[in-house]
């Protein structure tokens, strides 16, 4: 006797509350981007010295590779935890 196969399910990933996880893991990446480079600069007066010195072009590029970093590699993540939710050991 075969045992009864299970439909394939379409990976999450790709379903609208898989894509709503996705944005929020990268939402969550770019808030602790936003938080670290405001801490970074308070904690570190060489930074926040480089950033007076440079204008506001600096504290734009600061801002947006901090944020962009962070939110790339929560996006990842999530990725990553969203697959591994599906396998469900």
């Amino acid at each position: 006797m075969r045992a009864k196969k299970s439909p394939k399910k379409s990976p999450s990933l790709i379903s609208p509350t898989g894509v709503i996880k996705l944005v929020t893991h990268t939402m969550m990446g770019a808030a602790l981007g936003l938080g670290f480079g405001l801490a970074l600069s308070l904690s570190n007066p060489s930074v926040a010295n480089l950033l007076n010195h440079g204008g506001n072009q600096a504290v734009i590029v600061f801002v947006l590779t901090l944020v962009t970093t962070f939110a790339i590699g929560a996006t990842l993540t999530g990725i990553v935890f969203i697959l591994a939710e599906d396998k469900e050991f």
